[in-house]
């Protein structure tokens, strides 16, 4: 009996020190945005991408303990937790994407040393990194709160406020609009809205998390759904 009940304690540390791994995630994430963005946007070297690295690796170490923990968690505590368990890991997953993706801008520093300006819609650019850059502190403040009005905001505001925007300027650098952009600062350019609108799209899933049941992680949910 006494060791059940010293199992059935550590799972559920293991479960708290899953959701804290996660918000840690999201947390060093955030630092290598902001980072990332700097290099490309900012500066004309890319010499820090080597610490970007180390955190994007530190990043997929903890989804691993994550998903270690979840699952030692649900096989001793039964069918029951699988529900929060199953959303957790969808949540890391999201968390880890936005690692990558946060690498993909620094290596796009790194082939393209100068800073990336666009003058024509430059401002556009920059609207857009502030409304990422806004967006990932108060989906870091939703998780930690579970603050269900502030998680309906960031998702019902996503498509408005991301997408739009970085598919508005996306579409004038494909179809040759912005005349001012040489052909490697145009394919630079457009891989850098794209990043950073998966960055936005991976920060609603999260969000999601929040306020919906698992099967609806990663969706806007629609109304007439009466599950």
């Amino acid at each position: 009996m006494w060791k059940e009940l010293v199992d059935l304690m550590r799972s559920e540390d293991m479960l708290l020190q899953a959701w804290d791994a996660s918000h840690t995630m999201l947390e060093v994430d955030q630092e290598m945005m902001l980072e990332a963005v700097r290099i490309l946007r900012e500066s004309d070297d890319a010499e820090i991408n080597r610490e970007i690295r180390k955190k994007d690796k530190l990043v997929n170490q903890y989804e691993r303990d994550v998903r270690r923990m979840v699952m030692t968690h649900c096989s001793l505590r039964g069918a029951s937790e699988l529900p929060s368990g199953m959303a957790l890991i969808s949540i890391v997953m999201d968390i880890e994407r936005i690692g990558d993706l946060t690498k993909n801008i620094v290596d796009l520093a790194v082939i393209h040393p100068s800073r990336l300006v666009i003058p024509e819609c430059d401002e556009q650019l920059k609207l857009i990194e502030e409304t990422i850059k806004s967006r990932f502190a108060a989906t870091i403040e939703t998780l930690q709160t579970q603050d269900e009005e502030q998680a309906n905001l960031l998702v019902s505001t996503h498509k408005e406020e991301v997408t739009r925007v970085a598919s508005a300027i996306l579409d004038k650098i494909i179809i040759g609009d912005i005349k001012s952009l040489s052909a490697p600062d145009a394919a630079v350019a457009a891989l850098y809205l794209a990043y950073m609108k998966r960055i936005g799209a991976h920060l609603k899933n999260v969000a999601t998390s929040v306020v919906h049941p698992i099967e609806w992680i990663g969706y806007r949910r629609v109304k007439t759904d009466k599950a």
